[in-house]
């Protein structure tokens, strides 16, 4: 008879605060996606960085012919094979170092044909103004600084590059992207908050003859708060359901179906199904649980007759 007396008590209060109770399923809807939202955004940068990291090279650019005119470095003319010689094995002792790859002239200039072959400056390369070099790759791409002390000012080298240093300004756009999505995440909770402690202010202002006449017949703090914090847990849950389902969506949509990146863009390792299925029951956590927790600190006071 309570359980019925309480479910009933919940729909009442959610039919008569219709307006403010969707104002608050939106409120938290957004929020919440945009909470799962970022923890994905997390993951995927922490997933690329572990898939890149792991592929980048260091590379050390030898002097040519051409460099002397315009590179101090170079001054001393293009690099001799004896110091070519000698940089192959400084880098094969060295403990930091994986794997030595010696690119040729004509290698390089392919490389670059591949690459910007439609650029209308690639006709006015030619194969003698293109860099021979090393490309490096470390057991630990943070140790790039080891080889680039080692080589940088060494006769012979014109540059020590790390491909990291790319990677890093791209990481750095995806950070800042997740920490607006943050803040406008916490916006949208503070928002949500607010709802909630309205609505629940609300219903309980147009109820307080009922509760008053609860409490008067002996009925426990609990059992007159019990409805009016369902409802709140209710609204959130249902909040917390269509932000799951936006996360399942905007998944689909971007990855797999409708911008499909992952066709597109198949040199990314995006996450999988299962790192957004992982981050649902915490979603539904949090809208089931947010929304009672303010509910029940809003009716300490406004639930006192």
């Amino acid at each position: 008879m309570r359980a019925q007396f309480v479910l009933s008590e919940i729909g009442v209060g959610l039919r008569r605060n219709l307006t403010m109770t969707f104002a608050v399923v939106v409120s938290v809807a957004l929020s919440l996606a945009l909470f799962g939202g970022a923890l994905l955004m997390r993951e995927q940068v922490s997933t690329m960085k572990d898939f890149w990291y792991d592929k980048v090279n260091v590379s050390i650019f030898l002097c040519n012919k051409n460099d002397a005119k315009d590179m101090p470095k170079c001054a001393k003319g293009a690099v001799t094979k004896e110091q070519k010689d000698q940089i192959k094995v400084d880098l094969e002792k060295m403990d930091a170092v994986e794997t030595v790859h010696f690119e040729t002239v004509d290698e390089a200039y392919k490389h670059y044909q591949e690459q910007f072959g439609d650029s209308p400056m690639a006709g006015n390369i030619t194969p003698d103004q293109m860099q021979e070099s090393f490309r490096v790759k470390l057991d630990d791409p943070q140790k790039y600084k080891v080889v680039a002390t080692a080589f940088a000012g060494r006769d012979g080298v014109q540059s020590v590059q790390d491909q990291r240093s790319i990677l890093d300004q791209l990481f750095e756009l995806m950070n800042g992207m997740n920490a607006v999505a943050v803040y406008v995440m916490i916006l949208m909770l503070v928002i949500a908050l607010i709802l909630i402690v309205n609505t629940v202010r609300v219903s309980a202002f147009s109820r307080r003859r009922e509760t008053g006449i609860m409490r008067l017949v002996g009925a426990s703090g609990f059992y007159i708060q019990a409805p009016f914090i369902m409802e709140a847990a209710v609204a959130g849950l249902i909040g917390g359901v269509l932000a799951c389902a936006m996360l399942l969506g905007g998944r689909y949509f971007l990855i797999d179906g409708g911008l499909a990146l992952q066709e597109k863009l198949n040199l990314i390792n995006f996450i999988g199904w299962d790192a957004v299925l992982t981050k649902l029951p915490l979603v539904l956590a949090i809208g089931l649980l947010m929304p009672a927790i303010a509910a029940l600190f809003a009716l300490r006071k406004y639930l006192k007759v």
